[in-house]
């Protein structure tokens, strides 16, 4: 998993060159909406893609993490099949629904159910490189999300943000080492609780799902404002196992930016650690990635405290294993 981790800008750099090679149909008709089906490690960079579009597409972008195609697909919804194996069920099942409605499909996978439907069908397809962990490859799938978008016009320059922030990245690597060293160690034994600012809710999952898969550690998070109106209520004891990290950045909406000051000061009085996260980059999708690759560091330098496998995931494949014995 170090390995992967740190080739992540490279990862970004060749996953831009295999966008660059493809070569997608025009539409075949006006998208009105979009939906991104995906789960797991292919479903985050769809989670991160939506986020950025709230605030730049002109159409709505839907993600979906289950086995229901929501009702209101019709052939007028791009409809973005993401899974990194080919072979995602509540995903599959996703597209052979669309498909009934006459949804566009377009596909990012590296081979399976996913690439075998999509040639049948006439369907584009972005080939990523197979054989490793989804969540070691969001810079694949989340490129190929953003260059799709870009290309049919519903963003703009999410492509040339992704190469920035490739430099970004490179520019700043003994930084990010050196900070996600100190968290990871800090908090490798604690119950973390991560909280974030609407609109990077996708980075805070990312987080948490490293957590869980990398060092094999429970956590939760939760957004500002919208923790204000419930879960601040529950800090109401000491809770010396719990570490709450701030993930905040120089763009918060002022009135926001206040109330996680003061989220953190009062919290401060409760957890047993609070530890400030900052961005570093000029665009949102440039802190995203430096938040991306700086919590991926910091959940392996958990599990190095920890003494666990991070590519250990035998409790999700025992999962598989006896819902593929499900009829």
């Amino acid at each position: 998993m170090k390995e992967l981790i740190a080739s992540f800008p490279d990862q970004l750099r060749e996953a831009l060159a295999i966008f660059n090679q493809s070569n997608l149909k025009p539409l075949p008709a006006e998208v009105k909406n979009v939906l991104i089906s995906g789960l797991g490690g292919s479903g985050i960079g769809g989670s991160i893609v939506s986020e950025l579009c709230s605030e730049s597409a002109s159409l709505p972008v839907i993600v979906t993490k289950d086995y229901e195609l929501p009702a209101w697909v019709s052939p007028n919804t791009l409809v973005i099949i993401s899974s990194y194996s080919g072979n995602t069920e509540e995903t599959l099942t996703v597209m052979h629904a669309a498909i009934a409605k006459k949804a566009i499909i377009v596909c990012v996978t590296s081979g399976g159910e996913v690439l075998k439907t999509a040639t049948e069908n006439g369907f584009d397809a972005l080939v990523i490189p197979g054989g490793n962990p989804p969540r070691a490859c969001l810079g694949y799938s989340l490129t190929q999300l953003c260059g799709i978008l870009d290309y049919y016009k519903i963003t703009s320059g999410l492509l040339e943000q992704i190469r920035t922030s490739i430099d970004l990245l490179e520019t700043n690597s003994a930084l990010i080492m050196l900070e996600a060293e100190a968290i990871g160690r800090s908090v490798a034994f604690s119950l973390p609780v991560i909280y974030t600012t609407s609109g990077y809710e996708g980075i805070a999952i990312r987080f948490r799902q490293q957590l869980n898969e990398n060092a094999k550690m429970l956590c939760w998070h939760h957004v500002v404002p919208e923790m204000n109106h419930n879960e601040l209520v529950g800090w109401v004891e000491k809770s010396p196992k719990i570490a709450a990290l701030f993930f905040r950045n120089a763009d918060e909406f002022y009135r926001t930016s206040k109330r996680m000051e003061i989220c953190q000061e009062i919290i401060s009085g409760y957890a047993g650690k609070t530890l400030l996260v900052e961005s570093k980059g000029n665009t949102k999708l440039e802190r995203m990635i430096y938040w991306i690759h700086l919590g991926d560091w910091i959940s392996w330098f958990c599990s190095v405290e920890r003494n666990v496998d991070s590519m250990e995931i035998q409790v999700i494949n025992r999962l598989k294993g006896e819902l593929s014995a499900l009829k």
